[in-house]
């Protein structure tokens, strides 16, 4: 067999696997509306996070608030463990821009506060530690979540399950997670209220994963996913990206949460990357860059690190390729909007896939540069679309 035989016999093979491998479906839940947020049904996948700062300390709560909205958080939810909390989240209700979801642990009191006054657009709780003490405090928020519409996230998380459940599986596990969550959503239905979303979580990818396989085999409210304590930025990234990497393939997730050990508006950046990476969110202001070798030319980490802050605050929305030399450079500066390729004695500057210019490796430099580009570009684009 001849190199051209053997060219389209495998041109040929390969060309038959589009019939196997059909586009990505996403599972089909129930729509709820989160103040300005639709969550599940075809609405797009949400991002959110959870502030950090004391509830009660509102200036540093706001300040945290306007950050994540600034990188493009769609919900943040805010925990209010006592009557201070809810007093402070009264003040800064009217000037936060997207929903606010109000996170409610052990005293049923709070949920009931916040509900009366419609201090939050959705309440989160946790049955496993909400219901102890009587099911009469779940109904009275199921009651007054009724008369206002306002969606509750029954929140079940490996940490807090019912001793019941905990005694018949003998430790938590996927199944012990899903039949909590079935419980309860069941008990609100009971109650004749169906305003709902629905989360499982386990610090355990593994045990996250199955959980929601579980849960959506038996059940179409929406999905609330991610993995509960994950870890620092790093480690907490990587288990996060393995566990809604494959929920999200097998469309299982309506609005999702990065739990890391760091700044909130790291959570909605990882969030928000995990999606563009599945093809789920338009791609905003996308850096790559080469993990570097011994032939890089340039200082491609400090350059990509601060390039995709500036681009993440200035919300430049295009493409760059920060490569340190120039086995893949021109190739990966071709694909982008804009790259730059570290060289023997200079860096070259690509626009379109076109060289453009030169300067220096000093990397203030080429940082300057490539923002420079970029403005250029945006304004361009802004300007194509008024005209």
């Amino acid at each position: 067999m001849n190199e051209k035989d053997i060219f389209e016999e495998v041109h040929e093979k390969v060309s038959s696997l589009t019939k196997s491998f059909g586009p990505f479906q996403r599972r089909r839940t129930k729509m709820i509306k989160v103040g300005n947020v639709f969550v599940g049904g075809d609405a797009p996948i949400s991002v959110q996070t959870m502030t950090k700062n004391p509830t009660e300390d509102t200036d540093s709560l706001l300040q945290e608030i306007r950050e994540i909205e600034q990188v493009g958080a769609d919900i943040v939810r805010i925990s209010v463990p006592d009557e201070k909390s809810v007093v402070s989240l009264s003040k800064v209700r009217d000037k936060v821009k997207i929903p606010i979801v109000a996170d409610i642990h052990f005293d049923p009191r709070m949920a009931i506060l916040v509900l009366e006054d419609g201090l939050a657009d959705c309440v989160r709780i946790n049955p496993g530690n909400i219901k102890v003490g009587g099911i009469e405090k779940l109904e009275k928020i199921v009651d007054l979540a009724k008369k206002t519409n306002t969606p509750i996230r029954v929140g079940v998380n490996s940490g807090s399950l019912e001793k019941p459940i905990l005694k018949r599986y003998g430790k938590p596990n996927p199944y012990a997670l899903c039949e909590s969550a079935l419980y309860n959503v069941r008990l609100i239905e009971s109650m004749g209220y169906y305003n709902m979303k629905v989360s499982l979580k386990s610090s355990s990818p593994f045990d996250t994963i199955l959980s929601y396989f579980l849960f959506s085999s038996l059940s179409d409210y929406p999905l609330h996913v991610g993995v509960t304590e994950a870890g620092t930025r790093i480690s907490g990234t990587a288990r996060s990206a393995v566990a809604l990497g494959v929920l999200l393939w097998h469309g299982i997730g309506d609005t999702i949460r990065v739990s890391l050990a760091a700044p909130a508006r790291d959570e909605v950046i990882v969030g928000k990357r995990i999606l563009e990476s599945l093809g789920l969110r338009k791609e905003e202001g996308k850096v790559i860059a080469c993990p570097t070798c011994a032939r890089t030319q340039i200082d491609v980490m400090k350059i990509a690190e601060e390039l995709e802050t500036e681009m993440i605050k200035k919300k430049i929305k295009s493409s760059v390729a920060v490569m340190g030399c120039v086995v893949n450079g021109p190739g990966e500066s071709y694909i982008a909007d804009v790259g730059v390729v570290g060289g023997g004695t200079s860096t070259a500057f690509y626009i379109d896939g076109v060289p453009v210019s030169k300067t220096g490796k000093n990397p203030e430099e080429i940082l300057s540069k490539i923002l420079e580009i970029l403005e250029h570009k945006e304004k361009s684009k802004k300007k194509q679309a008024t005209s």
